[in-house]
């Protein structure tokens, strides 16, 4: 497993909560709070975008 540094836990209104962290290589990861090691894996610009949408409210439904 990549030696990972998570962020602070992102948390909804409600009790849903994820974390996004990056590795040496720049690689992004994006996990439920308290599973990180069952996380995905994708470009840290695309996780990114991800969250600000979730953020913004577009894509509530997805936590």
């Amino acid at each position: 497993m990549p030696d990972i540094t998570w962020e602070a836990p992102f948390c909804g209104e409600g009790a849903n909560c994820f974390r996004i962290g990056t590795d040496a290589n720049g690689n992004a990861y994006i996990a439920v709070a308290g599973q990180e090691d069952h996380h995905l894996t994708d470009t840290r610009e695309a996780l990114a975008s991800l969250i600000r949408d979730i953020k913004a409210g577009k894509a509530d439904h997805l936590l």
